[in-house]
């Protein structure tokens, strides 16, 4: 069974997102969109055809979308099969949480790793196997 599949997204807290994203954008190109984080985009190695994106995205200081984790970070991961995924890590034994959110970004959830980091999960829309969470 696939497990991860590539990096769909890193989050992080900041002082003042909307300032770190401009000092991104001014002294090493990384260009938030109009309607939130940066986007980059790539070719799915197995299908070329197939646009694939990984998400930049600062996160207000005082988010409580990493929680229950105290890092200041949180990576987003693609995998293939979600819901299978999480059915395994449960049987091994990993602090997975209930919440499973289903949209037109796809289906996410989250895990924490042995030193109480948050992990998101993410399982693209079949049409797009390979974007990142844009909130």
């Amino acid at each position: 069974m696939d497990r991860v599949t590539g990096i769909g997204g890193i989050f992080f807290k900041a002082r003042d997102p909307r300032a770190l994203s401009d000092w991104y954008k001014r002294h090493l190109g990384i260009a938030p969109a109009a309607q939130g984080p940066a986007t980059f985009e790539w070719r799915e190695k197995e299908d070329p055809e197939r646009v694939g994106m990984t998400i930049w995205a600062p996160f207000s200081q005082d988010t409580k979308y990493f929680a229950p984790s105290t890092a200041p970070f949180m990576i987003n991961y693609r995998v293939r099969d979600l819901h299978a995924l999480l059915a395994e890590l449960r049987r091994e034994g990993v602090t997975v949480d209930d919440k499973v959110d289903e949209s037109e970004f796809g289906r996410f959830a989250w895990v924490m790793d042995p030193e109480g980091n948050r992990i998101e999960l993410w399982e693209p829309p079949n049409e797009q196997q390979g974007g990142g969470e844009t909130r």
